[in-house]
């Protein structure tokens, strides 16, 4: 007997489940919310102190019990050891003196009967039950991390990643029990509880009912005050569209702190849900003001589904992880809203810029590159979160950008007019490191001379050329790459973009640059214009290893996240040069990006239209893409023929000022 007094606990005393977990107010304020069927407390002696060890008379299995996990109406619930299997159950304990009468015995035999059916990931599992002469012992699935009540009281909040991963498995646990046509009655946080790996399971079946016909509901109020439905209150009847808006509200609860309806006294809770007054602070964003709303329609008919719930644009353009560590039950997690890309980057950011402690425990995880790819991949909806992004449309555009201060100008209207040699305001530039080499496309030039050669072409054509008011009528095919996707990243790793041949390239900060060929097994690096060395991907030389990871965010993000910025073909000459980057430069305006072939691209932020000059045949071409994404290519010897609109002359002229001022 000494033996099994000294049985030791399992770890995570913290442990948890089961039962309802009482919370306070930060939790959702459930600890004033006593349940409408819960019954008085019972007066006379107290239940008799449970025994520590439990012998099952069925089947002769003796328990061995442990501490309190929580407190229900007619319940307590304690971790639970079995002495054979020393598996660990949380014990649902009622004592036959709080269900004497038979409506509340009737109550444990309906909880029973409903749950000992299910069985399904996020939904607590219901192993066993038995009773002796003292109680009934329901025995569950233990849940070692507690209840969401217990994360929330001990966060205040929640970021929105994190509500996204609890109410994907919240909606996967109650679209199972709408299946098998039951409704819980009585979603709280309290009754989610969360296991050793951080995965939510639905509890608590006492007020979970069979789902009736309109016509046969019953019209018993029952559940938590704070998050009952309209319908309920108005005793209309409890139907899936109830737990949808229970829903609701322990979303709005996981985001805010406190539920929606919340007040001082509980008739005024009441007025305020049936008229469904409820505040939602800026503080939110527009998708899950608009999510919370819509599952807190007043009209049950208005209220979205499951599916349409997962499917809303809070859950498809916003970050899910995967997983949560340990920590998120007390601490807010790494990823930032702010800065998003933080949780991937952070082991890059270690062995790019610090110390030789930092680079060796990265390089220690370089085996687990395949796994850390998935994770890219998840997180390619983040960027567009960070501090980076301009734009907020619906549909991503070609560019992800720093915020500028930006001229508003109406579409096909020309901001004020520049001429040649007008200051212009930059903002960020990156270059290729050393320019001392030579270019290999351009013999003898530095990357000086690639930008001079592009000026003195470009201003030969503006200086010369006749008034017009249209563009000639000539059009040209012409094969050649631009940049059809980018990226400014410069504030923490570089310059990324993509090319027509869906070639991928980052100008790093350091000077150093690297390109992700179309095959996405093949890098090319230049530590400075002119020197190449070429590796695999997957078996990048150590001190690449850092480099090609980013290089691989970039190229995934951009792959997923960003339209092409044009309609020109995607041809490749295979006898033409890679091209590379040499110098990006970004003015309020415009983005300039000169590469080694002198290939010259800038494009334009309010309106989305690109200026791109490039030599073929030893004969420049000049191609205008506009706001429409409409191409069109002119040979420059054309445009100092016949001249071209002002909308053009006026970008010439800007490009032309961003590379005289690069040269300066």
């Amino acid at each position: 007997m000494e033996l099994l007094r000294t049985i030791a606990h399992p770890p995570g005393g913290g442990g948890a489940k089961g039962c309802e977990a009482a919370a306070g107010r930060a939790a959702g304020g459930e600890s004033r919310r006593k349940k409408a069927e819960e019954p008085p407390h019972q007066h006379g002696h107290p239940a008799a102190e449970v025994s520590r060890i439990i012998t099952d008379p069925t089947t002769g299995k003796r328990y061995c019990r442990g501490k309190v996990l929580g407190k229900g109406g007619f319940a307590k619930c304690y971790e639970m050891t079995d002495l054979t299997t020393n598996k660990v159950y949380a014990a649902k304990i009622i004592p036959h003196s709080r269900v004497a009468k038979p409506h509340q015995r009737e109550k444990i035999d309906k909880e029973i009967e409903l749950h000992r059916m299910l069985n399904h990931r996020h939904v607590v599992q219901f192993y066993h039950y038995f009773e002796d002469r003292e109680n009934i012992y329901i025995l569950l699935e233990y849940c070692s991390r507690r209840s969401m009540a217990h994360i929330l009281k001990a966060r205040k909040v929640l970021t929105e990643p994190e509500v996204r991963y609890y109410l994907r498995q919240i909606v996967s646990g109650l679209k199972y029990l709408h299946e098998q046509e039951i409704l819980h009655r009585d979603l709280k946080l309290g009754n989610f509880f969360i296991n050793e790996n951080m995965e939510l399971k639905l509890g608590d079946f006492g007020l979970a009912a069979r789902l009736e016909p309109l016509e046969h509901r019953r019209r018993t109020i029952c559940g938590t005050p704070n998050y009952l439905s309209p319908e309920v209150l108005n005793k209309q009847g409890h139907g899936c569209e109830s737990d949808i808006w229970a829903l609701g509200c322990v979303m709005y609860t996981m985001l805010l702190g406190r539920p929606p309806f919340e007040t001082t006294n509980l008739k005024e809770t009441y007025r305020c849900i049936r008229e469904a007054r409820y505040s939602l602070p800026s503080s939110l964003l527009a998708p899950a003001k608009h999510l919370i709303a819509s599952m807190l329609s007043k009209n049950p008919e208005d209220r979205p589904s499951l599916d349409e719930i997962i499917q809303h644009e809070f859950f498809l353009q916003g970050f899910t992880p995967d997983r949560l560590s340990a920590s998120c039950c007390h601490t807010v997690p790494d990823f930032h809203l702010s800065s998003p890309a933080k949780n991937f980057f952070k082991k890059a950011a270690a062995a790019l810029f610090g110390g030789k402690k930092d680079k060796a425990r990265y390089l220690d995880t370089h085996n687990r590159l395949a796994k850390e790819d998935e994770e890219i991949y998840k997180l390619r909806h983040d960027l567009k979160k960070t501090s980076i992004t301009q734009q907020a449309p619906k549909h991503k555009t070609d560019e992800e950008i720093q915020p500028l201060i930006t001229t508003v100008v109406k579409p096909g209207a020309l901001p004020e007019a520049k001429q040649i040699g007008d200051s212009i305001r930059m903002i960020v530039r990156g270059t290729l490191g050393s320019c001392s080499s030579s270019s290999e496309c351009l013999e003898d030039s530095t990357m000086g001379s690639v930008a001079d050669t592009v000026a003195r072409v470009l201003r030969g054509c503006l200086e010369n050329m006749p008034e017009a008011d249209s563009n000639p009528k000539e059009q040209l095919t012409a094969s050649f790459q631009w940049v059809t996707k980018w990226v400014d990243y410069s504030n923490k790793y570089g310059f990324g973009y993509q090319l027509s041949d869906h070639t991928v390239g980052v100008l790093f900060n350091n000077g150093a640059h690297m390109s992700l060929l179309p095959d996405k097994k093949t890098v090319h690096y230049y530590a400075e214009l002119g020197q190449c060395s070429v590796f695999s991907a997957t078996e990048a030389p150590e001190q690449f290893i850092n480099q090609v990871t980013v290089l691989k965010y970039f190229s995934h993000y951009m792959e997923e996240n960003l339209m092409d910025g044009g309609d020109l073909p995607s041809l490749t000459d295979v006898r033409r040069p890679r091209l590379y980057l040499l110098q990006w430069l970004k003015s309020d305006k415009a983005l300039m990006m000169l590469f080694n072939d002198g290939t010259f691209q800038v494009n334009f932020y309010h309106d989305h239209t690109k200026v791109i000059i490039c030599n073929q045949s030893e004969e420049y071409l000049l191609t205008y893409i506009n706001e429409d994404r409409i191409s069109t290519t002119f040979r420059l010897t054309t445009l100092l023929v016949s001249g071209c609109s002002l909308e053009l002359k006026y970008r010439m002229e800007y490009a032309l000022n961003m590379l005289l001022q690069r040269c300066n």
